[in-house]
């Protein structure tokens, strides 16, 4: 492609036309013939390594700001706007050869991607997913997500569009964090649905407040032809009324035009009925607890929007499997059980311990833990939540990063002692996993809540091999 091609014909008023390899924002990631885009990040600035992208081969440099080299240089007011816009020229506009679905909020993104893809794929379709665990085509992993964030930074997803419709996706279903659209990574991307599931409190060390948190994600349905929201919530209920696009609203009343009814709910999943348009149908969905029913009509939703029959609604949920990490259930040869849940907010935390509570008929016993350099207002909520719903709780570290974990662990601490909480402090993620395997009893259920699909654990600014299914096995065949 010529640089023409690329920033449009008045390039030609300034330049020379140049044939372009690729774009990258990564000086070390330079090809000869690249366009290098220099973006302001949080840590560092992409300007500081301009000269280092030119003596690496970079034919053209896009910046904010003054900077000296000797190749061309387009300016431009919004370098993450400007690297979506080229992505998608670059790539020719790939998400326009499928339907695109987004799914935003707190909890639950990840789930109901799985669950629309289930769906959909019980409806023939070529499915792709982009989120917290992987990206995939049909089963093909594509990248593996344990280096990249929940919505890809805009080149990167643009790359990944690309390779979804050569491999003929006929849709792509991904999760859209609020980063993501307050960072423009989805600019230039229109969406068929999309989908809001619920706010509460996370990210305020990004955000600042819950108002910029939810203007953040309401974004999604300015860029959406049609929308699902879960009108329950009351973030839910502002969307709704300032969305730019067609809403169904879901819940479980018959506030929502989608709801569910008469719920049942065991440690083999939930039956419940839906109301879609005064009709009722009988759903079945193998992942126990009440926020599973949320989940399912969050899915159901895009369904109906994107023009599914409900019989095959029905039978997509009912066989889709779970997802790693989201009540993950370990297998143990023990008389009691043993779950992994990615559970690392206040919301999502009591969900988890609710459900759980729901079919337990021993002790649950929560662990858990909060991320470092986040948003640390979270810790102490956490901590009267776990104390509060479960019968015992062991607080302990989960990506402390370049905080004291020692700290952060008091943080929680605070929020426990409010209550009558039973507990115990072990920093040590993996002597705290060892303590609840040993303290767990018969029909017990332990919860490690907080890493889910993670398989590492981040210590200082070190990422460190982590995976709790592996450190439940080698502890109890020691």
């Amino acid at each position: 492609m010529f640089a023409s091609e690329l920033f449009g014909e008045q390039w030609l008023d300034k330049f020379e036309d140049v044939n372009i390899t690729g774009i990258a924002y990564d000086s070390r990631n330079i090809l000869e013939g690249n366009v290098f885009v220099c973006i302001k990040g949080f840590e560092t600035d992409g300007h500081k390594f301009a000269e280092m992208a030119e003596k690496n081969g970079a034919a053209i440099i896009v910046a904010e700001d003054k900077i000296d080299v000797d190749v061309p240089v387009w300016y431009v007011d919004d370098s993450r706007i400007a690297i979506a816009e080229l992505a998608c020229k670059y790539y020719k506009n790939p998400s326009e050869k499928f339907k695109l679905v987004g799914v935003t909020g707190t909890n639950g993104k990840t789930t109901i991607t799985y669950l629309i893809k289930s769906i959909l794929e019980e409806a023939g379709m070529h499915i792709g997913v982009i989120g917290t665990n992987q990206n995939i085509i049909g089963d093909k992993v594509l990248l593996t997500q344990s280096t990249t964030p929940t919505t890809p930074n805009a080149l990167e997803l643009q790359q990944l569009f690309a390779e979804m419709a050569q491999s003929d996706a006929e849709c792509v279903v991904m999760e859209v964090s609020s980063h993501a659209l307050e960072l423009e990574r989805v600019h230039g991307c229109h969406f068929d649905v999309g989908v809001f599931t619920n706010l509460t409190q996370d990210h305020l060390d990004f955000h600042k407040t819950m108002e910029n948190y939810l203007n953040a994600k309401a974004k999604l349905f300015q860029i959406s032809d049609k929308g699902v929201v879960n009108f329950d919530d009351e973030a839910g209920k502002k969307i709704a009324s300032n969305a730019d696009c067609d809403i169904l609203t879901v819940g479980l009343s018959d506030e929502s035009r989608l709801y569910a009814k008469n719920i049942d709910i065991t440690a083999r999943g939930v039956d419940f009925e839906m109301v879609y348009d005064g009709k009722t149908y009988p759903m079945h969905i193998s992942i126990p607890g009440k926020f599973s029913v949320y989940n399912a009509i969050c899915a159901a939703g895009a369904a109906v929007q994107l023009g599914i029959d409900i019989e095959t609604i029905q039978k997509g949920l009912s066989k889709a499997a779970g997802v790693m990490g989201r009540v993950e259930v370990v297998p143990t040869d023990t008389d009691y059980t043993v779950i992994i849940d990615y559970a690392h907010t206040p919301d999502g935390l009591e969900n988890i311990i609710s459900a759980v509570r729901e079919f337990a008929k021993g002790r649950v016993i929560t662990l858990f833990g909060c991320g470092g350099d986040r948003d640390n207002t979270k810790r102490p909520v956490m901590g009267e939540i776990a104390g509060r719903l479960s019968d015992y709780s062991i607080i302990t570290s989960d990506n402390p990063r370049t905080e004291d974990p020692e700290a952060i662990v008091a943080q929680i601490e605070a929020g426990m002692k409010k209550t009558d909480g039973k507990y115990t402090l072990i920093v040590d993620r993996r002597k705290a996993i060892a303590y609840a395997l040993d303290f767990a009893e018969k029909d017990d259920v332990i919860i490690l809540a907080g890493k889910g699909q993670e398989t590492y654990q981040i210590i200082g600014k070190e990422k460190y091999d982590f995976d709790e299914r592996v450190e439940v096995y080698k502890h109890l065949n020691k």
